[in-house]
């Protein structure tokens, strides 16, 4: 009988690859995977530390799955907890049997056999081995429609308050032939939307132009988006973007392929230099307004987010209104706001951490506020229009309506029957909703509907 697996991710996007690819590893290895921790052999949890709060819910989430399981199966910590922690975890989660890095996803199956073979503990906090790289065509995917096509991991950019770095390492990209043929093989198995993912993106460098030489572009991804736009997949997206290396090509890029879609995310962290500064995050407000008015004058409609975080150590209450000043520029149509929090080893640890709990739950929810009314008037101007949306699956908010993206990357609801999940339908705006769109098909008789895409956006 084959042994089961249970693997449970936490955080981000790139997690979310990464369980992919561990699923798929250890079903070719002759595991079965499973949905019930309860009866799994082996329970993994790929955990996330970029802030302390996720961290700690980690060690609660690993008593819950033991206490959960009818018999005692190995318990594993992956990601990132696991490769800043290391054998720490132990001491912490006595229960924990393996402790696997973010480079040692494809040998989770070897560690499970050293216990077998009678290891106590099993720890992997290796990079990759030579040659060995990420799988092309990863079997397990987290749906049938959309699928996250990593293309590089670590970051070198060492921001002030971001643990990223030394959880995933130094950036390392892809080959472009690797990208190119993983999303091919998407297209073939009947995939509608890829995201590229990374922590930066655009900060994609490969160490070879192999598979970048017949595409034009002022970057590597510049030439990588022209080169899987010519693959035909019929929407790609991509985030997370760096600000210091947003080129106005990429813009350019996306006005020139419709199937590249329309929406960028873009983080400033701050709205005041001087916090910039305290942040390392190598840029002044000015260069990222650059950035922000070639994505605001595109030819297309393009749908700009981002992410803040308030009370840093030093922000002042100027600080803070000069961002406050920065989102009513930006106007962007989606806000992810965090309160700081120290994580131990980043240089932002080492200084004061002299904003209250109160004064930043205040700024938090002043900002919070200031984006709602902001991003309300954005979606109220969806209505009557017609958007292009991939179909996911049926709505929390109604068993009679469906929902899905647009390619500006906005939840949309209607009436649907479930047979259409998978297609891509034409959707008049009707309602606009807190942070969603409600409308109608536009194709009322029950046919499918017919993609409006033009070179300027969605219909």
């Amino acid at each position: 009988m084959k042994s089961t697996v249970y693997i449970e991710t936490l955080g981000c996007q790139m997690n979310v690859a990464d369980s992919e690819r561990a699923a798929t590893s250890l079903r070719r290895a002759g595991y079965d995977l499973t949905l019930s921790p309860e009866s799994a052999d082996v329970v993994l949890v790929n955990t996330c530390s970029v802030r302390e709060r996720a961290e700690q819910k980690v060690y609660k989430r690993i008593r819950q799955l033991r206490s959960l399981s009818t018999k005692k199966p190995v318990i594993g910590v992956m990601g990132c907890v696991a490769q800043l922690e290391g054998q720490a975890i132990l001491a912490k989660a006595p229960d924990v049997d393996m402790i696997i890095g973010t480079r040692a996803t494809d040998r989770i199956s070897i560690l499970i056999e050293r216990l077998k073979d009678g290891e106590e503990a099993v720890i992997d906090l290796e990079e990759r081995a030579e040659g060995e790289s990420w799988d092309v065509s990863p079997v397990e995917r987290h749906s049938p429609f959309v699928a996250f096509v990593p293309i590089i991991e670590g970051c070198n950019k060492f921001c002030s308050f971001c643990i990223v770095p030394y959880s995933r390492g130094r950036e390392k990209s892809r080959t472009a032939t690797e990208i190119v043929d993983e999303v091919k093989q998407l297209r073939e198995l009947g995939y509608k939307e890829v995201h590229l993912i990374g922590q930066n993106v655009n900060s994609y460098r490969p160490r070879s132009e192999e598979g970048l030489e017949k595409s034009r572009g002022a970057t590597p991804f510049c030439r990588l988006l022209r080169a899987l736009a010519e693959t035909g997949m019929e929407r790609i997206k991509f985030t997370t973007s760096f600000p210091r290396d947003f080129h106005p090509d990429i813009v350019a890029a996306i006005e020139e392929y419709s199937n590249l879609c329309d929406w960028v995310h873009l983080p400033v962290q701050s709205g005041s230099d001087r916090i910039l500064k305290s942040m390392r995050r190598g840029h002044l407000v000015e260069d990222y307004f650059r950035r922000v008015d070639a994505i605001k004058n595109s030819k297309r409609r393009l749908s700009l987010t981002s992410d803040i975080i308030v009370g840093f150590p030093g922000e002042t209450e100027e600080d803070f209104q000069a961002t406050m000043k920065l989102i009513e520029r930006c106007q962007y149509d989606g806000l992810f706001i965090f309160k700081y929090s120290s994580r131990p080893g980043t240089p932002a640890s080492k200084l004061v951490d002299d904003v209250p709990e109160s004064e930043k739950k205040k700024r938090f929810l002043e900002l919070e506020s200031r984006q709602f009314d902001l991003q309300s008037s954005i979606y109220q101007g969806y209505i009557g229009r017609a958007v292009s949306v991939l179909v996911e699956g049926r709505s929390a908010r109604s068993e009679e309506d469906l929902t899905g993206h647009s390619t500006c990357h906005k939840v949309v609801n209607f009436k649907g029957d479930p047979t259409q999940q998978g297609e891509i339908l034409n959707v008049r705006i009707t309602e606009a909703k807190s942070y969603s769109l409600y409308g109608q098909q536009v194709n009322r008789d029950g046919t499918r509907g017919v993609p409006m895409r033009t070179p300027a956006g969605d219909a």
